[in-house]
């Protein structure tokens, strides 16, 4: 090659992003390696032998010890679910000796015969996968001749003992498996305790083929393999013949869709991606042909670069949701397996703007880029497409990506014991969870991303990832076997047309010649993440005059504003948590013209909805900055309606806790000497927020948290809420006042208990938790020291959006003309306070902050609820829709 040309194709590689120098490359690597060390040894050192390890609180989480989380808790079946999950990662990371321990570990110590309901889904793809894939390794290295010389197939002996634990699941009469199986009395028996499901997810019936067909090739028994595919070929034969595409849910008796959305997310997801890895794994056609089929129909009415939205399988041009979850962020990565990069670029973008925009990526967003879902329960997703990518076009692009999810978890997630899920992005509030499939998937692939060939113990060409990330050899295909069963229902030869065969080739080598090609379909879509996106206000006809009642200006306790309202046919529900809902029928209007301005009034309120980006309070941060915890636990707190507005300080409030006397800070403190420079513990209830917060202001406290009285209420199962004023004007409040509920607020005090002096940073969302920002430890003489005043100035990034379109309050207006006496409604917050846009809710969703009083938890009376009780459940119908979305992804793929 010429210089000029080489000068020419570094020219441009270089303008699409500088190129990232080689020791700047396994810096990042051996930080990959420093991290999976962090998290695996703390791992072993506090939870083993339980499945999980919980990071804040330095323990194990061991099933019916813990309180129940629902669904997610089916993973966990008492065998050591984390150092299965992992084995094969401690190989492709060089720990080799490592590795030879937790084999024999898990020989000794993990029993599979457990009396414990467990997910066949998840169980498939982390225990019998982490065994096959542990099998696969130590095979390689008995064969390399230096390790493992002792092993005698020990673990896949350990996987088919499980896969036939796992059979039982399969005796329907449709082949699909139920959903749970006991790993000791199977299915459907009294001791079973399951076996009464009807259903199940798309994903969870047809994310079998890799490991069962695995098992079946390694130990000659076809019986696994034969399930699987069985399922397979159901779904296939029950998927809609019109759109070619599956739904979420399907009755596993009788095979009817039981949620009719379709999409590449939760739910749906590992499906899509174990039809194609099966044809490359196993080389039968039949699974091209049908993912080819399927893809097709899904790039036609699921794809809307760069989203991917679900439609209903029945009517695919009719959009299912308005938002997006995080699991489809593997899609990009399957499309490079396709051949088919250009839409894998442009959704890799999309996600990689939301993820620079959040930080993480929320467990859902919109489609206008907010929050939806504010959890991140640290999912690899991202950094596997962001594998796939770079190995498809050698852009350099994406090894920034790499590196900034590697800066993130550190900044935000990694905490002394590990490294924790975010409970919300917006705060960097942490959950107390560190799933198995963290060091089973992310570190391989930013391992992998960052790493030279000749970094890895093996060439990963020769194997294939399951959807857990686990190492199965290409060459299984070549192992004896039984051939499959034909079935007489699946596609008949004549529909094996070579049109199904378009981009065959799997794609893991560079693509394109020029560099710069990627950068081109990126940019548009940069700038349609990072373009503001209003919406626009509510139609409003011509000429109409103002209503008498300006939305603004009502309050629900005035006699006149209500006998305003009455006139228009607007009426007042008290509901019982303690917001006021507004239903309007045009004909209980005294005239048309009033019914006219009714209807105008809860337009009004509408737009005002519309500006709570502006107005919401978002949730707030209470960081623990003190030794040990050094920034690194964060507690979402609820902020307040009166006091300091957190968001307009660019420090926060720092100080050391101490509890007020009396606890409920109703009357002035005895203990006002201890109070003063120091911020407050009050307990709620009792009286109302704003004088608690008078009380400990005049004892001289620099800031207020109140900890919910309601044992265990937490953040995790309840909707925060602002705390409202006393109705009296509270611009004497000059103090930030938060709130805890009680789970939340037990850390707080187990810190108190244990440390004695406990600082915290009350703060509109965490600072950095860098060793470079905030509080690190640092020794002076051989001391430990604390740093004063290390907490960092606007650490997150400036494109960090605190509040999302989830928290924004709509009010769903019924459009049908007055006559027609179709209802409109509205939410507002509790009586005896003016309403403003943060408090007007209409279709709040489980994240959403909602306005109380701290005396509003005494019952209130009812309003006549009897012509409005229809339209509340039409307008709640959304919101649980997506409550039972969220659920179903959490049983999916948690």
């Amino acid at each position: 090659m010429s210089p000029i040309l080489w000068l020419l194709l570094l020219g441009l590689l270089c303008s699409q992003g500088q190129a990232m120098p080689r020791d700047e490359r396994h810096r990042l690597r051996n930080q990959v390696v420093e991290m999976f060390d962090h998290a695996y040894q703390n791992y072993m050192d506090h939870a083993y032998p339980a499945d999980e390890l919980m990071p804040l609180t330095c323990r194990g989480r061991v099933r019916g010890l813990e309180p129940s989380r629902g669904d997610v808790d089916d993973a966990l079946g008492k065998f050591s679910l984390t150092l299965i999950d992992t084995l094969d990662t401690l190989v492709l990371l060089n720990k080799t000796t490592e590795f030879e321990a937790a084999v024999r570990l898990v020989l000794t110590d993990v029993r599979l015969d457990n009396d414990i309901v467990v997910s066949v889904f998840e169980t498939n793809i982390r225990v019998l996968g982490g065994l096959l894939g542990g099998h696969s390794m130590a095979v390689m290295l008995k064969e390399g001749g230096q390790h493992m010389l002792w092993y005698q197939d020990e673990l896949l002996h350990m996987a088919k003992d499980l896969g036939h634990r796992l059979l039982p699941a399969f005796n329907t009469s449709s082949g699909l498996p139920y959903p749970r199986v006991n790993l000791r009395h199977g299915v459907r028996g009294p001791e079973s305790r399951t076996g009464t499901e009807t259903d199940t997810c798309t994903a969870c019936a047809g994310t079998m083929i890799l490991e069962f067909a695995a098992l079946s090739r390694y130990t000659g028994d076809p019986v696994f393999e034969t399930h699987a595919r069985r399922a397979l070929d159901f779904l296939w034969e029950k998927r809609q013949r019109n759109s070619n595409l599956v739904g979420t849910t399907i009755n596993i008796h009788s095979g009817e869709w039981v949620r009719r959305d379709s999409g590449v997310g939760a739910g749906i997801d590992s499906y899509y991606e174990y039809l194609l890895k099966a044809y490359v794994l196993l080389g039968d056609d039949l699974f091209l042909q049908r993912f080819n089929i399927h893809y097709a129909s899904i790039m036609k009415y699921i794809s809307q670069p760069p989203l991917l939205l679900d439609v209903h399988i029945h009517k695919p041009l009719l959009p299912a949701r308005t938002w997006m979850d995080s699991l489809l962020a593997f899609f990009p990565g399957l499309q490079v397996l396709k051949g088919d990069i250009r839409p894998a670029i442009e959704t890799h973008e999309m996600l990689y703007q939301v993820t620079k925009k959040h930080n993480f990526l929320p467990e859902a967003f919109t489609t206008d880029f907010r929050v939806h879902w504010a959890q991140h329960p640290l999912r690899p997703e991202f950094a596997e497409s962001t594998y796939f990518l770079y190995k498809a076009t050698g852009d350099h692009y994406y090894l920034e990506a790499g590196r900034t999810v590697l800066d993130n978890l550190n900044r935000f997630a990694r905490v002394p014991c590990g490294f924790a899920a975010m409970k919300d992005v917006r705060t960097g509030s942490h959950e107390d969870r560190m799933d198995s499939f963290f060091l089973a998937e992310m570190f391989k692939y930013l391992f992998l991303l960052f790493a030279d060939p000749e970094d890895l113990p093996f060439d990963v060409e020769d194997y294939i990832f399951t959807t857990e990330a686990h190492l199965l050899p290409l060459s299984i295909s070549m192992l004896p076997h039984a051939p499959p069963v034909p079935n007489n229902n699946t596609t008949s030869e004549e529909e094996m047309d070579d049109s199904n065969f378009d981009w065959t080739c799997p794609n893991t080598r560079l693509l394109f010649p020029d560099p710069a090609y990627p950068r081109k379909l990126r940019e548009p879509i940069r700038n349609a993440v990072d373009k503001s996106c209003p919406r626009p206000a509510p139609y409003r006809e011509p000429g109409m005059g103002r209503p008498p009642l300006r939305a603004q200006d009502f309050m629900a306790n005035n006699p006149e504003h209500l006998e305003m309202l009455r006139r228009m046919g607007v009426s007042l529900i008290h509901l019982k948590d303690g917001r006021v809902q507004l239903v309007q029928h045009a004909t209980q209007a005294v005239s048309a013209v009033a019914a006219e301005d009714g209807m105008r009034f809860m337009q009004e309120m509408m737009e005002l909805s519309s500006q709570q980006q502006k107005e919401q309070l978002p949730p707030r941060a209470i960081q623990i900055v003190s030794h040990p915890y050094f920034g690194r636990v964060v507690l979402t707190a609820g902020p307040a309606q009166f006091g300091t507005d957190l968001s307009k300080s660019t420090t926060g409030v720092r100080g050391f806790v101490t509890v007020a006397e009396p606890y409920s800070g109703c009357t002035e403190l005895a203990n006002a000497e201890y109070v003063q420079g120091r911020i407050a513990l009050l307990q709620r209830g009792q009286c109302m927020f704003a004088e608690k917060a008078r009380h400990i202001q005049k004892a001289g406290a620099i800031g207020g948290i109140v900890i919910d009285d309601n044992e265990g209420s937490s953040s995790d199962t309840a909707p925060l809420f602002q705390m409202a004023g006393d109705g009296r004007n509270t611009e004497d409040v000059t103090l930030p006042l938060l709130f805890l509920f009680h789970k939340e607020g037990h850390i707080l005090f187990e810190a108190l208990k244990d440390y004695k002096e406990v600082e915290v940073l009350m703060s509109d969302k965490a600072r950095d938790r860098g060793a470079d920002s905030i509080c690190a430890a640092i020794f002076k003489g051989g001391d430990l020291h604390e740093e004063e005043d290390c907490i960092t100035q606007d650490t997150t990034p400036a494109s960090f959006t605190a509040i999302d379109q989830s928290q924004m309050s709509t009010v769903e207006l019924d459009e049908a003309a007055p006559e027609e006496a179709s209802p409109c409604e509205a939410d507002v917050g509790p009586m005896g306070e003016e309403i403003s846009p943060s408090e007007v809710e209409a279709s709040p969703t489980e994240m959403e902050p909602t306005v109380e009083r701290d005396s509003d938890k005494e019952e209130k009376p009812e309003g006549d609820t009897d012509s409005s009780n229809q339209s509340v459940d039409e307008l709640l119908s959304d919101w649980r829709e997506d409550l039972e979305a969220f659920k179903q992804m959490e049983k999916d793929e948690l």
